[in-house]
Order: C-alpha cells, then sequence, then structure tokens
C-alpha cells in the first residue's frame, strides 16, 4: 500500500499526517511505530489522521504516539491539524472545531502562527514529595489533555531528562497510564523554558504542546504570573499560553499560540 503524506512540525515537535477523510486507512499499531521509526520510516514524534466528525466538529483528529499506540491529545500536533486540514482546502479556512478524545478543540489561523483552543485541565495536584531514583523531587501535575508532571528546577542544562524522565513516566504515583515529564526553569515572571519527556516516544521531544500548557498553568499556580505566559522549548521557539482561571485553580479559554510547519511531503510504501 502505498501513502501519500505530508510532514510537519510544530515547535521541532514533529508529526506524520494523513488524510483519511474517507475511511480508508486502517493502520495497525506496528505499521504506525514503522512510520515514525527515524532510521527505518519517515521519522516523527506522531502520526496524525483527519478523519470525519462523528460528534458536531468540522473533523476528526486521531493521534498516535511514535509506538503506535493512540493517545488523547497532543498540543503540538493539534496545531498541525489544523493547519494541514487547511492546506486540505486551500488555506481558505479562518477557523476549524476537531474533536479529539481529550474533548472538543478549535483552531484559528493567524499567518504562520496558530492558536488552539485547548479542554479544561483537571486533576491538578501540587507539591507532591516523589522519590525519583537518588532524588527526592517536588512535583506539581495537571491534565491538559494528557498526563503531565511538572518539576521546576534552577539549571535546567543540567537535567537528567532522560533518566529522571523515565522514573516519573513510570512511577507508582502515575500508574497506570503514566505521565509525561517536563522540567521547569523560571526565566522571568510569565517566562518560562522548558524540557519534556514525552510518554510514547520514551525521549526527549524538542517540544510538547500540552506540556507547555501544563508548565505555564503550573508557573501560574506557584507565582501568580499573569497570562500569558511565554515558553522557550528545547526546539528554540517561544510560543503563548493564555488563559483565564474562572475559579481558584480552575481555567477555561486555555490557548496555545505558536508555528506550525510544512517540512514535506511524500509517498511510502508500506
Amino acid at each position: 500500500m502505498t501513502l501519500h503524506f505530508t510532514k510537519m512540525n510544530g515547535a521541532g515537535n514533529d508529526f506524520v499526517m494523513l488524510d483519511n477523510r474517507d475511511l480508508k486507512l486502517a493502520l495497525s499499531q506496528a505499521q504506525i511505530a514503522q512510520l515514525c521509526d527515524r532510521h527505518r520510516g519517515i521519522g516523527a514524534d506522531g502520526l496524525l489522521c483527519v478523519e470525519p466528525a462523528t460528534e458536531g466538529g468540522d473533523f476528526k483528529m486521531r493521534y498516535y504516539n511514535a509506538d503506535g499506540g493512540e493517545a488523547e491529545m497532543c498540543g503540538n500536533g493539534a496545531r498541525c491539524f489544523g493547519r494541514f486540514v487547511n492546506l486540505l482546502h486551500d488555506g481558505k479556512l479562518s477557523s476549524i472545531r476537531f474533536e479529539t478524545l481529550a474533548g472538543m478543540i478549535s483552531a484559528e489561523f493567524e499567518g504562520s502562527q496558530v492558536r488552539i483552543n485547548m479542554s479544561a485541565p483537571h486533576s491538578l495536584k501540587l507539591s507532591q514529595s516523589l522519590p525519583v531514583v537518588s532524588e527526592t523531587l517536588t512535583v506539581h501535575s495537571l491534565n491538559t489533555g494528557v498526563p503531565h508532571a511538572v518539576v521546576v528546577v534552577e539549571d535546567l542544562s543540567s537535567v537528567p531528562v532522560r533518566e529522571w524522565g523515565a522514573a516519573l513516566r513510570y512511577h507508582d504515583a502515575f500508574k497506570p497510564k503514566g505521565t509525561n515529564a517536563n522540567f521547569c526553569k523560571v526565566l522571568a515572571p510569565g517566562s518560562i523554558a522548558i524540557r519534556t519527556y514525552e510518554r510514547g516516544v520514551e525521549d526527549e521531544t524538542l517540544a510538547c504542546g500540552t506540556g507547555m500548557v501544563a508548565c505555564a498553568l503550573i508557573h501560574h499556580e506557584l507565582t501568580g504570573a499573569a497570562s500569558p505566559v511565554s515558553v522557550l522549548v528545547k526546539g528554540g521557539d517561544t510560543l503563548r499560553v493564555g488563559f483565564t482561571e474562572s475559579a481558584p485553580h480552575e481555567y477555561t479559554e486555555v490557548t496555545l499560540l505558536g508555528p506550525a510547519d510544512v517540512v514535506f511531503t511524500g509517498a511510502v510504501t508500506i
């Protein structure tokens, strides 16, 4: 079978994009993992399919991690999804609404940038003291479509992201599904830098959209920083997280603004 695909990236978080509006594609987990393999496939942090809506949206977004497992949501992937759908419509759309396993998401197009309106975050926990490798870390957690753990650090460059990230990802505190792990440094009030270990990729990635949102909201919780919060990611891009605190520890109108770029298009036989 020959697949026509578009390779995209959002702040360095890269994806294989497939048009499955006719529902003719039925890829196995092994096939998705092969397509995402950086040595034997196209190479990506994940794969996204455009499918017909079933619950009142304009389209449905199906997102799969690099290991082929389906996940609820991906912030950078959602921005790329919105841009990809707009490209399928010759760039004529100003906004779209699409269904995800984490709820309805909307995307608006602002030049080369895409702003997505995230689902409401939940399950906030602050200041958990957890044993991680040979350390005891203060860990905050929040579900922003997928679960995230956040550790605030002084020196971001020296953090053992793979070691600590993997330990948090499989920590007893986050069983059974595990969590993504983020390490966050405060640059200034309302400005942070982060590094992220992604569940399903099982490694550090250049950016993680839902991780940016989790870190920005926890930065607000800990410091009172106003919306929007600027987030610098390892890939070098700075994105903006907007939010409204509708009640203590409850958030609405959560948005993520950042790039969504086409890298190349092609065809692959699987």
